[in-house]
């Protein structure tokens, strides 16, 4: 009954978090809610996974955990500089050189 209830709160607060993700005002707003929403859903499953008897679901939950930082960061990554790669040919090779 407990986890039930604890199941149901955390789908509210997934609720909330999508609804601060559509709203807005920011893109750093709705990238911090698509987080939280990704924390919760972890969550979520690790109760379910203690509700239905299961173990191996914690493993789910830790590799969704996993793919959430690393989506997270390649968003942030790419909301400041427009994209994922290098596009100067020059830059990092070390041929440059430094200011005199």
């Amino acid at each position: 009954m407990k986890f039930s209830v604890v199941m149901i709160a955390v789908l509210v607060t997934m609720l909330l978090a999508l609804t601060r993700a559509i709203a807005g005002p920011t893109v750093f707003d709705r990238i911090l809610a698509l987080n939280m929403f990704g924390t919760k859903t972890v969550l979520l499953i690790a109760v379910v996974s203690f509700l239905i008897g299961r173990p191996t679901f914690i493993d789910l939950a830790l590799v969704y955990a996993l793919m959430n930082f690393i989506g997270v960061i390649a968003v942030l990554r790419f909301s400041q500089h427009g994209h994922f790669g290098e596009t100067d040919s020059n830059h990092g090779n070390g041929d440059e050189e430094g200011p005199a």
